[in-house]
Protein backbone atom coordinates (compact mmCIF):
# COMPACT_ATOMS: atom_id res chain seq x y z
CA UNK A 1 0.00 0.00 0.00
CA UNK A 2 3.01 2.41 0.90
CA UNK A 3 4.83 1.55 -2.49
CA UNK A 4 1.35 1.96 -4.51
CA UNK A 5 0.93 5.91 -2.64
CA UNK A 6 4.85 6.27 -3.27
CA UNK A 7 4.51 5.57 -7.14
CA UNK A 8 1.40 7.98 -7.55
CA UNK A 9 3.04 10.68 -5.78
CA UNK A 10 6.28 10.09 -8.23
CA UNK A 11 3.98 9.54 -11.39
CA UNK A 12 2.16 13.32 -10.01
CA UNK A 13 5.52 15.06 -9.39
CA UNK A 14 7.20 13.82 -13.01
CA UNK A 15 3.64 14.55 -14.83
CA UNK A 16 4.30 18.21 -16.54
CA UNK A 17 0.43 18.89 -16.68
CA UNK A 18 0.12 18.55 -12.86
CA UNK A 19 3.18 20.64 -11.90
CA UNK A 20 2.17 23.34 -14.16
CA UNK A 21 -1.73 23.34 -13.38
CA UNK A 22 -1.46 23.29 -9.38
CA UNK A 23 1.59 25.38 -9.02
CA UNK A 24 3.86 27.32 -10.92
CA UNK A 25 7.09 25.71 -10.17
CA UNK A 26 8.40 22.55 -11.28
CA UNK A 27 9.72 19.20 -9.69
CA UNK A 28 13.14 20.69 -9.60
CA UNK A 29 11.98 23.84 -7.32
CA UNK A 30 10.36 21.25 -4.68
CA UNK A 31 13.13 20.92 -1.68
CA UNK A 32 13.71 17.35 -1.52
CA UNK A 33 13.23 17.93 2.31
CA UNK A 34 9.41 18.58 1.52
CA UNK A 35 9.14 15.26 -0.87
CA UNK A 36 10.54 13.12 2.12
CA UNK A 37 8.21 14.22 5.03
CA UNK A 38 5.08 13.86 2.52
CA UNK A 39 6.29 10.25 1.99
CA UNK A 40 7.27 9.82 5.75
CA UNK A 41 3.56 11.16 6.62
CA UNK A 42 2.14 8.73 4.13
CA UNK A 43 3.89 5.79 5.15
CA UNK A 44 3.02 6.56 8.97
CA UNK A 45 -1.02 7.50 7.78
CA UNK A 46 -0.90 3.88 6.11
CA UNK A 47 0.72 1.65 8.80
CA UNK A 48 -1.77 3.84 11.31
CA UNK A 49 -4.53 2.53 9.62
CA UNK A 50 -3.45 -0.74 9.23
CA UNK A 51 -2.57 -0.92 12.38
CA UNK A 52 -6.04 0.25 13.07
CA UNK A 53 -7.96 -2.43 11.15
CA UNK A 54 -5.95 -5.21 12.97
CA UNK A 55 -6.75 -4.31 16.15
CA UNK A 56 -10.74 -4.60 15.40
CA UNK A 57 -10.27 -7.68 13.89
CA UNK A 58 -13.28 -10.23 15.01
CA UNK A 59 -11.14 -12.67 15.66
CA UNK A 60 -9.40 -11.42 18.32
CA UNK A 61 -12.55 -9.98 20.22
CA UNK A 62 -14.21 -13.37 20.23
CA UNK A 63 -11.30 -15.09 21.00
CA UNK A 64 -10.50 -13.25 24.33
CA UNK A 65 -14.24 -13.29 25.52
CA UNK A 66 -13.86 -17.03 25.27
CA UNK A 67 -10.29 -17.70 27.09
CA UNK A 68 -12.34 -15.26 30.22
CA UNK A 69 -15.50 -16.39 30.15
CA UNK A 70 -16.22 -18.51 33.66
CA UNK A 71 -18.76 -19.93 35.30
CA UNK A 72 -19.89 -18.05 38.81
CA UNK A 73 -19.92 -20.28 41.78
CA UNK A 74 -23.36 -21.18 42.69
CA UNK A 75 -24.56 -20.36 46.07
CA UNK A 76 -26.75 -22.53 48.61
CA UNK A 77 -29.86 -21.20 49.51
CA UNK A 78 -28.52 -20.79 52.99
CA UNK A 79 -25.69 -18.65 51.76
CA UNK A 80 -27.78 -16.22 49.78
CA UNK A 81 -30.16 -15.93 52.86
CA UNK A 82 -27.22 -15.07 55.04
CA UNK A 83 -25.85 -12.49 52.34
CA UNK A 84 -29.77 -11.20 52.71
CA UNK A 85 -29.52 -11.15 56.29
CA UNK A 86 -26.08 -9.21 56.49
CA UNK A 87 -27.97 -6.39 54.21
CA UNK A 88 -30.98 -6.45 56.51
CA UNK A 89 -33.21 -7.68 53.45
CA UNK A 90 -36.02 -10.08 54.94
CA UNK A 91 -36.73 -13.00 52.76
CA UNK A 92 -39.53 -12.72 50.13
CA UNK A 93 -42.49 -12.89 51.69
CA UNK A 94 -44.90 -15.57 51.04
CA UNK A 95 -48.22 -15.16 49.08
CA UNK A 96 -50.33 -14.57 52.03
CA UNK A 97 -48.31 -11.77 53.04
CA UNK A 98 -47.56 -10.55 49.64
CA UNK A 99 -51.41 -10.23 49.00
CA UNK A 100 -51.95 -8.47 52.80
CA UNK A 101 -48.92 -6.04 51.66
CA UNK A 102 -50.74 -5.22 48.52
CA UNK A 103 -53.83 -4.48 49.68
CA UNK A 104 -52.50 -2.74 52.65
CA UNK A 105 -50.97 -0.11 50.12
CA UNK A 106 -54.10 -0.26 48.01
CA UNK A 107 -56.33 0.79 50.59
CA UNK A 108 -54.52 3.78 51.22
CA UNK A 109 -54.08 5.15 47.67
CA UNK A 110 -53.79 2.97 44.60
CA UNK A 111 -51.39 5.02 42.90
CA UNK A 112 -48.49 3.43 45.39
CA UNK A 113 -49.03 -0.03 43.90
CA UNK A 114 -50.09 1.69 40.43
CA UNK A 115 -50.07 -1.75 38.96
CA UNK A 116 -46.45 -3.43 39.57
CA UNK A 117 -46.85 -5.76 42.58
CA UNK A 118 -43.69 -6.75 42.39
CA UNK A 119 -42.00 -3.26 42.17
CA UNK A 120 -43.97 -2.86 45.49
CA UNK A 121 -43.16 -5.68 47.29
CA UNK A 122 -39.14 -5.24 46.53
CA UNK A 123 -39.69 -1.12 47.69
CA UNK A 124 -40.98 -2.78 50.53
CA UNK A 125 -37.87 -5.23 51.30
CA UNK A 126 -35.64 -2.19 50.58
CA UNK A 127 -37.32 -0.47 53.36
CA UNK A 128 -36.72 -3.28 55.87
CA UNK A 129 -33.22 -2.36 55.39
CA UNK A 130 -33.77 1.14 56.57
CA UNK A 131 -35.63 0.03 59.79
CA UNK A 132 -33.06 -2.19 60.74
CA UNK A 133 -30.15 0.24 60.31
CA UNK A 134 -32.17 2.39 62.17
CA UNK A 135 -34.53 0.77 64.78
CA UNK A 136 -36.50 3.30 66.78
CA UNK A 137 -35.75 5.73 64.59
CA UNK A 138 -39.47 5.89 63.26
CA UNK A 139 -39.54 9.54 61.41
CA UNK A 140 -36.35 8.87 59.47
CA UNK A 141 -37.79 5.30 58.56
CA UNK A 142 -41.02 7.07 57.30
CA UNK A 143 -38.76 10.16 55.61
CA UNK A 144 -37.05 7.64 53.82
CA UNK A 145 -40.85 5.41 52.60
CA UNK A 146 -42.09 8.84 51.43
CA UNK A 147 -39.09 9.21 48.78
CA UNK A 148 -39.12 5.62 47.90
CA UNK A 149 -41.98 5.40 47.05
CA UNK A 150 -42.73 7.09 43.90
CA UNK A 151 -45.69 6.77 41.84
CA UNK A 152 -46.83 8.27 38.48
CA UNK A 153 -49.05 11.11 40.14
CA UNK A 154 -46.49 10.81 42.86
CA UNK A 155 -43.16 11.24 41.39
CA UNK A 156 -41.66 13.04 44.47
CA UNK A 157 -42.39 10.15 47.10
CA UNK A 158 -45.34 10.55 49.45
CA UNK A 159 -46.39 12.71 52.22
CA UNK A 160 -45.18 12.11 55.98
CA UNK A 161 -48.57 10.73 57.04
CA UNK A 162 -48.93 8.12 54.22
CA UNK A 163 -45.21 7.77 54.48
CA UNK A 164 -45.74 6.18 58.15
CA UNK A 165 -49.01 4.17 57.06
CA UNK A 166 -47.28 2.37 54.67
CA UNK A 167 -44.12 1.72 57.06
CA UNK A 168 -46.78 -0.12 59.39
CA UNK A 169 -47.63 -2.03 56.46
CA UNK A 170 -44.42 -3.14 55.69
CA UNK A 171 -43.22 -4.00 59.71
CA UNK A 172 -46.38 -6.39 59.50
CA UNK A 173 -46.03 -8.26 56.07
CA UNK A 174 -42.81 -7.57 54.76
CA UNK A 175 -40.52 -7.65 58.45
CA UNK A 176 -42.35 -8.13 61.44
CA UNK A 177 -39.42 -9.08 63.39
CA UNK A 178 -37.56 -5.92 62.44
Amino acid sequence: MVHELDSALTAERHSPVTAQTHCSHTQDDVPSGRTTRIRTAIAAAAVLSAALAGCTSTDDISNSSKAQTSTPPELTDEQRAGIREAAGLPSTPNLQDWAAYIKALNSLDADIVHGKEDKAVSRGIDTCSAVKRDPGNTAKQATAVGQRLTSPTHPEGCDQATAEKILNAVHKHICPTY
